[in-house]
Parts: structure tokens; C-alpha cells; sequence
């Protein structure tokens, strides 16, 4: 497990002293607000860097995200995987949304925290978010078929590396049969994350890319 400043370097070698030092600040902060709003599991707090933070930053082994760009980040929860991409991109915007107001206080709290500037963040629904965004990303929040529609015209899908990102685990084999029925023109790339972050937590984990 990856759990401190010596080991971070080793997975995602580009950040710099700051950006490590905010990702590992991370965990004490939701502790902190953890106790007050249960927006991550216990079982999770207890393996927080690699569960939510790492988990997060696997979209970047996969895809490339640019200066300039605005990100979606669609059922955000308590922040993943948007809060930790915004931290490894900062010239990158971001847009964080959930229906539960409660997830987004909290979300606001970690983004004042850690002084993020490219961080946005509001209680609504992804139908109800305006079109312009280069990249979708979330994390198991549904099948890929109910999400699709959600998003579809949030993003151009025009061939550089702009589209959605899904973070899922499990056997996905039913899900991305069902989603091929409902947009077969569609590209879905299924990634193992383990080649990335090798980890016992990411051998089941994958990144679904839709471009």
C-alpha cells in the first residue's frame, strides 16, 4: 500500500513537493470532516491514500488531461475522483457535482482547506449541468448504460482523449454488453488498473473510456 511522500513519487513521478504534500494532507482532513459528515466508510478511512486517493489518480495512468481543459467530475460523493485530479492538474478546471448537499459541504470544506482554485463545486444533477466540458469523469456511480445518457452531451467525443472516464470494479462483461446495445458506434476501452498501481486493492479494479 502506498502510503507516504517516498512512495508517491514512485507512481506518479511528475508531481511536484506541493502537490504531494496536498494529496497527503488529504486524509486528515477528511478525517476531520468524516467525524461530523459520513462521506467515507470507516473501512475506507482505514485505507483512505490507496482506496479514494490513488484509486482517483488512476485516471491519469490512462488518459491524458490537459492545461485549459474543464472537467465534469458527475456524483462526486466526497470529492473522488475529482478533488485529487484537480490536484495533480492544476491548470485543469473542475466542476464537481452530487445531489446530496451534505457531500458537497464537505467537498467546499476540502477545497478551502487545501486552497484549490480550480475547484468548483455545486449540489445538483448531471442532466441539469450546461454542455462544454472536454472530459467526464466519475466513479461507480451506476451502469455505464443509466450514466451514459446523463452525459452524453456534456462532451464533444472528437477524438482527443475527450469523452467519459469510469473508475468500476468487479466482472464487467454484462454492463459493457448492455451499454454496447445502447450506443454500439460507441468505443469502450476496459483497462485493468494493476498494471498501473499495482496493488491486492486494484486487481479488480478498471477504467472504462468512452471516446
Amino acid at each position: 500500500m502506498v502510503n507516504n511522500k517516498e512512495q508517491l513519487p514512485h507512481y506518479f513521478p511528475s508531481l511536484s513537493e506541493a502537490q504531494q504534500d496536498q494529496l497527503l494532507a488529504l486524509e486528515d482532513i477528511y478525517r476531520h470532516w468524516n467525524a461530523m459528515i459520513n462521506v467515507v466508510s470507516r473501512k475506507d478511512m482505514d485505507a483512505f491514500f490507496t482506496h479514494h486517493v490513488l484509486h482517483s489518480l488512476a485516471i491519469a495512468c490512462f488518459v491524458e488531461i490537459h492545461a485549459g481543459w474543464k472537467v465534469l467530475d458527475v456524483g462526486t460523493g466526497g470529492g473522488f475522483p475529482g478533488i485529487p485530479l484537480a490536484i495533480m492538474f492544476p491548470e485543469t478546471e473542475f466542476l464537481l457535482v452530487d445531489s446530496i448537499g451534505k457531500k458537497i459541504k464537505v467537498v467546499q470544506e476540502v477545497v478551502e482547506a487545501l486552497k484549490l482554485k480550480n475547484v468548483h463545486a455545486e449540489t445538483t444533477r448531471a442532466e441539469l449541468v450546461p454542455a462544454g466540458f472536454h472530459l467526464v469523469v466519475s466513479r461507480a456511480v451506476t451502469r455505464m448504460a443509466a450514466f451514459y445518457p446523463w452525459v452524453k452531451n456534456k462532451v464533444s467525443f472528437n477524438g482527443l482523449n475527450q469523452g467519459i472516464v469510469f473508475l468500476k470494479g468487479g466482472d464487467l462483461q454484462e454492463e459493457i454488453s448492455d451499454f454496447k446495445k445502447l450506443a454500439p458506434m460507441r468505443a469502450v476501452k476496459e483497462y485493468l488498473i494493476q498494471s498501473c498501481l499495482p496493488a491486492p486493492f486494484f486487481e479488480t479494479k478498471k477504467v472504462l473510456t468512452v471516446f
